[in-house]
């Protein structure tokens, strides 16, 4: 009595594992946007300071 169903066990693990790397994916895409404004911010930051002390009376 052997079925062609998939092992329900084997289903679920399948979905899991693509749950998990969508989640790991979209993780990875919001870590390079943090990065991104983080590094952005950083120059502005500096930018500014040179742009005061060139200015400073």
């Amino acid at each position: 009595m052997t079925s062609d169903a998939p092992d329900p066990l084997d289903v679920l693990q399948r979905e899991l594992d693509e749950r998990r790397l969508a989640e790991e994916k979209k993780g990875e895409r919001y870590m390079w946007w943090y990065l991104g404004y983080f590094l952005f911010g950083i120059h502005l930051v500096a930018f500014v300071m040179i742009y005061a002390i060139h200015h400073a009376a």
